[in-house]
């Protein structure tokens, strides 16, 4: 299995409002940026995208070590909170529908292809691929909400 690594990163103008992605691969001497934007959405959805569409670029089932700043988004894997939602019908455990469904479900079937290891980053500090990503994801926010394209590069 090839061995990749990915950082990631969402942002958001307003928690909703024009938020971004930004996503770099790396697999050996190759490198990979990409990043896409929505002009309303949430930072948490940007989180979650950023990863689905990264781990939908690779063209065969790959080891994959995920950095992200996301609690959110880290939490979930290393707790184990996905499994818990599973087994009770997608509620979580104060009995409400889990929030961003979608993308989970998108992102739980890509964990079922890759092997995922997540790995919680200090954001906005001095981790240059972390950085990168916000920047990507910061650029793509400000193009989603000025209504141009903000498509995977």
């Amino acid at each position: 299995m090839k061995e990749v690594i990915l950082y990631t990163d969402g942002a958001c103008s307003g928690n909703p409002g024009p938020g971004g992605w930004g996503a770099v691969l790396f697999y050996g001497e190759h490198r990979l940026e990409l990043s896409g934007g929505e002009a309303h959405t949430t930072n948490n959805r940007m989180e979650l995208l950023s990863v689905i569409e990264a781990l939908a670029k690779l063209k065969e089932p790959c080891q994959v070590k995920v950095h992200s700043d996301s609690a959110y988004l880290v939490n979930c894997f290393q707790q184990g909170w996905y499994r818990g939602w599973l087994k009770n019908g997608w509620l979580n455990s104060k009995k409400q529908p889990v929030e961003n469904q979608d993308l989970w479900k998108r992102l739980l079937a890509l964990k079922d292809i890759h092997r995922l290891e997540f790995v919680k980053v200090k954001g906005h500090a001095d981790d240059k691929w972390n950085n990168r990503c916000d920047e990507l994801a910061v650029a793509a926010a400000k193009a989603a909400a000025a209504g141009g394209s903000a498509g995977v590069k």
